[in-house]
C-alpha cells in the first residue's frame, strides 16, 4: 500500500507541474527568447518540484509527529462527552496507545522523508522536459 500511496502522490505531484507548465506557456516562451536555454527550463521546473515536494514531506513528517496528540484529545473528549459513541466502540480502539518510537525515529523518519522527496522529484522530470521542448515561437503565441 505504500508504494500505491507514493505513485499517486507522484502522479499528483506530476499534475500540478503539467498545469503549471500549461499555465506558463508564454512565460516559458519568453524566457526562451531572452536567452534561456533547455537546461534552464529545466532547472527551473525540477526546483520548483522539488520545493513542493519538500515542503509536502515537511507537513507529513509534522502530521505524524502531531497526530499521538490529537489521538488522545479525541479520545478524551469522546470518553467525557459521547460516552455512548465510546463505548459502542471496538474494545481495540478504547484501549489503543499510538506513540512514536523515538529510538526508529532517526531513521524511519529522514528515509520516508527522503523517499517521498525523490519520488516527487522523479515525477517531475517529465513536466520539465516538456516544458524545455517548447517551441519559442508557438509559446510566444500561445494566449
Amino acid at each position: 500500500t505504500a508504494t500505491i500511496s507514493l505513485v499517486v502522490g507522484g502522479i499528483g505531484i506530476m499534475n500540478i507541474m503539467l498545469v503549471s507548465v500549461t499555465e506558463r506557456t508564454r512565460e516559458i516562451g519568453i524566457r526562451r527568447a531572452l536567452g534561456a536555454n533547455r537546461q534552464h527550463i529545466i532547472a527551473q521546473f525540477l526546483t520548483e518540484t522539488a520545493v513542493l515536494s519538500i515542503v509536502g514531506g515537511l507537513v507529513g513528517v509534522l502530521i505524524g509527529f502531531l497526530f499521538p496528540p490529537f489521538f488522545f484529545a479525541t479520545r478524551w473528549l469522546l470518553e467525557r462527552f459521547f460516552t455512548e459513541q465510546f463505548e459502542s466502540l471496538p474494545p481495540a480502539t478504547q484501549i489503543m496507545d499510538p506513540n512514536i518510537m523515538w529510538t526508529s525515529m532517526w531513521v524511519s523518519v529522514p528515509s520516508a522523508f527522503c523517499v517521498a522527496v525523490a519520488v516527487g522529484i522523479v515525477f517531475g522530470v517529465y513536466p520539465a522536459i516538456r516544458a524545455a521542448q517548447m517551441d519559442p515561437i508557438e509559446a510566444l503565441r500561445h494566449e
